[in-house]
């Protein structure tokens, strides 16, 4: 059975940073892409970053420059480094698990994945 575990939201003033993690278990693929999503009520699941199980990256236009998509496959754990944080990125964070063998721009859409955690929230005041 595979599970995800988010954890390391909170509350930061605008242009702090926060460092998300999701520990992976029970994940057999070797080869795969992983990425983080973030969600508003009412609101369409937004791809934020994604990372191929080889260490290449893809980023949201919004995020580019300010968060970094990582993992320590010894630790089975996923991270996302989010610096000058703004208050548009307010929102609950997902991290997913895809069973592809390759990541691409298109690994930013929800639809790509299998396997979701249970969010962590995110909030940034000004």
């Amino acid at each position: 059975q595979v599970q995800l575990v988010e954890s390391g939201g909170g509350s930061v003033q605008a242009g702090g940073s926060l460092r998300l993690s999701c520990v992976v278990s029970g994940y057999k693929y070797s080869t795969y892409c992983m990425g983080w999503f973030r969600q508003l009520p009412g609101k369409e699941r937004e791809g934020v970053a994604a990372i191929h199980s080889s260490g290449s990256t893809n980023y949201a236009d919004s995020v580019k420059g300010r968060f970094i998509i990582s993992q320590d496959n010894a630790k089975n754990t996923l991270y996302l480094q989010m610096n000058s944080l703004k208050p548009e990125d307010v929102a609950t964070y997902y991290c997913a698990a895809s069973v592809s063998g390759y990541c691409s721009a298109a690994h930013l859409y929800a639809w790509k994945y299998l396997y979701w955690g249970q969010g962590t929230q995110v909030t940034v005041s000004s």
